[in-house]
């Protein structure tokens, strides 16, 4: 007899473990061997769900939320305030922007007297969430379909407005971003947003 005493387990979840012998085939593996080159074997013939990217893309759906784009308006002037609601509304405090006073020169560039002069958006820490957009009240910012390039350094993911504002004569579209009601409401001149 032992003199180890009975003590239960508190948890009253212990088990007992049996050291049963393995038998010869379990000893030499051959049936897990075979086992597994059967599970490779199967998925060898089937189809393959690997895509070469780049060359291959899958496809998005079309309210996909990619890389940002900062909007200008039909006479090419920059939407952004500098109003700081998309800096403020993002849960990742991404954006990071200083605002300027528009001077008299500087008339075509920029649509209100004040603008952004520094806009970034850390692409590293952007979630895409899509919240930047919705506060914006100039219609400033949209999410695109493009893509975010990758890189090997961090430095290179913090894109600011050269890489942000779209370009004069190359206009990104944006109209699958929008609701009807708000396209219909974009079309009335009476609202002073709007002019």
């Amino acid at each position: 007899m032992s003199d180890k005493p009975n003590i239960a387990s508190l948890s009253g979840r212990k088990k007992v473990v049996s050291n049963k012998k393995m038998t010869f085939m379990e000893m030499i593996y051959l049936p897990a061997i075979i086992g597994g080159f059967g599970i490779t074997l199967s998925h060898f013939f089937k189809k393959k769900v690997t895509l070469q990217y780049p060359e291959e893309t899958k496809p998005r759906s079309e309210i996909y939320r990619g890389m940002h784009v900062l909007k200008r308006d039909d006479e090419g002037r920059e939407r952004c305030t500098a109003c700081g609601l998309c800096a403020i509304s993002c849960p990742a405090e991404a954006i990071t922007m200083i605002a300027a006073e528009r001077k008299e020169e500087e008339m075509n560039l920029y649509r209100e007297e004040k603008y952004a002069s520094m806009y970034e958006i850390n692409m590293l820490r952007c979630i895409f969430c899509g919240l930047c957009e919705e506060a914006c009240p100039k219609e400033a910012i949209f999410l695109t379909d493009r893509i975010v390039s990758s890189d090997l350094h961090r430095g290179d993911f913090i894109y600011g407005k050269d890489l942000l504002v779209e370009p004069v004569d190359q206009r990104i579209d944006i109209s699958h971003r929008q609701t009807p009601e708000v396209l219909k409401f974009k079309l009335d001149k009476n609202q002073s947003h709007n002019s």
